[in-house]
């Protein structure tokens, strides 16, 4: 999700943060100056599917030659400058940001409510400023991408942690992509997708270091920063009370700002002013209202802190450890080879949610293009249903030593308010053997 309004702050009230680059002549001297370690992007892949899909008459879906060729001319675009690029999908949606998923899920609900509203009152299908992504096209640019020889990677845990985390180990010129937390990782170089010129490998630079010299901060900052402006671990609704107190205290409060840009200014202003430590990240949590969860604060910061990475926030003993706990995770597949090559297929992109209902019974499955208001035939989740209970039960190997273990399905279908996951019985195929 990233920190909401950030990217729209960077880019009007600290322009100079936005440096238009030339990513060939930014490869020229990656090469130049690191000549045994060719020049890589790695690209948010999810972030960029709107940008490579195009077509006019987009509703129905379809246009797979179409597609191919956006992307295919967008990989060659590269490769004639020298440049490899990466690209990373979502994986798995983690605990932490379920529900940030699921009012991303109800939003898109109501916006295609819109859209079929729209056909039916006008008889043709609305512009791009109604614009829904196809069903499952993640999914289908995944293959579309393999099948033109690149490398895609499915993510273990939230994308943006491992792109970020990728671009630093693997020395990347940069990551492309639309995401305001790339402004918060400690990583490369972030480029924006938006902003990108095909034709000339043209694009914006967001700036780190000219974002903190605006605010007045330093880079240590940044991680404390985006969780008091409310991130996908921190609720922005904890936060309005110290918003408020940090506005009332800011020399910023009678600038012709939006609100939420006075509110980042103002916010920053205030963790300016602290030391950086791990009593001040305490202080902090004994003021906000976090609820029965006081570890919350210490929890965010974490989140944005890469493999070897540490932070004063932080005691070295509770340093990120995200990598770590996923090679502990119990698994309810309990044949080793048969769950290691799930999740090495997993990675590499050449499978789908098998990985992720071996390791913890769960799947989810975002929304369809669907009129709700439609109620002769049932949704697609409804519908494969009894498919999936089928292949449950043959992953899981249902009945084995008396065992059935219960799926957790998150599928958005009508008059599902996703409160809680569907828990779904795998059910044997009757088929001999």
């Amino acid at each position: 999700m990233g920190v909401r309004g950030l990217q729209v702050f960077v880019a009007r009230v600290c322009p100079n943060a936005c440096q238009t680059v030339n990513l060939r002549q930014m490869a020229e001297k990656h090469r130049t100056d690191h000549p045994d370690c060719p020049p890589v992007i790695v690209v948010d892949a999810m972030s960029c599917v709107r940008h490579w899909y195009t077509p006019e008459f987009w509703v129905c879906g379809g246009q797979w030659r179409e597609y191919l060729a956006v992307l295919e001319d967008f990989i060659n675009a590269f490769m004639a400058a020298g440049i490899k690029l990466v690209f990373y999908f979502d994986g798995v949606v983690e605990e932490k940001k379920r529900d940030e998923w699921i009012k991303r899920r109800m939003k898109n609900t109501e916006e295609i409510a819109r859209l079929f509203q729209f056909i039916k009152n006008n008889g043709f299908q609305p512009g791009r400023e109604m614009f829904v992504l196809p069903s499952a096209l993640p999914t289908f640019t995944r293959y579309a991408l393999k099948s033109l020889g690149q490398k895609t990677v499915c993510t273990l845990q939230e994308a943006d942690f491992e792109v970020a985390a990728y671009g630093l180990q693997h020395k990347c010129i940069g990551i492309l992509g639309q995401d305001s937390d790339y402004l918060i990782y400690d990583t490369c170089p972030y480029f924006s997708i938006e902003n990108l010129r095909l034709d000339e490998l043209v694009t914006v630079m967001y700036s780190r270091e000219v974002l903190c010299r605006v605010l007045g901060i330093s880079l240590t900052h940044l991680p404390l920063f985006a969780c008091l402006l409310g991130n996908d671990i921190v609720p922005e609704s904890m936060l309005e009370g110290f918003w408020n107190k940090c506005l009332t205290k800011s020399p910023y409060r009678t600038n012709s700002y939006s609100r939420r840009a006075d509110i980042l200014l103002s916010v920053a202003n205030y963790i300016s002013k602290i030391p950086c430590s791990y009593s001040s990240l305490k202080k902090l949590e004994e003021i906000l209202p976090l609820g029965s969860d006081k570890t919350l604060l210490c929890r965010g910061v974490k989140s944005y802190l890469l493999p070897g990475q540490q932070s004063p926030w932080v005691p070295p003993n509770e340093i990120n450890c995200q990598m770590l706990s996923l090679q502990q995770q119990s698994a309810l597949c309990q044949d080793k080879e048969i769950f290691q090559l799930a999740k090495e297929q997993h990675i590499q992109s050449e499978n789908y949610a098998i990985f992720n209902i071996l390791s913890h019974g769960e799947i989810d499955c975002s929304n369809s293009l669907e009129d709700d208001l439609d109620r002769e035939i049932p949704g697609q989740a409804l519908i494969y249903r009894p498919a999936r209970q089928h292949i449950y039960s043959i992953l899981l190997e249902s009945g084995k030593g008396g065992t059935y273990h219960l799926v957790k399905e998150w599928f958005v279908y009508f008059g599902n308010p996703l409160k809680q996951p569907d828990l779904i019985l795998p059910v044997q195929p009757s088929v001999p053997g």
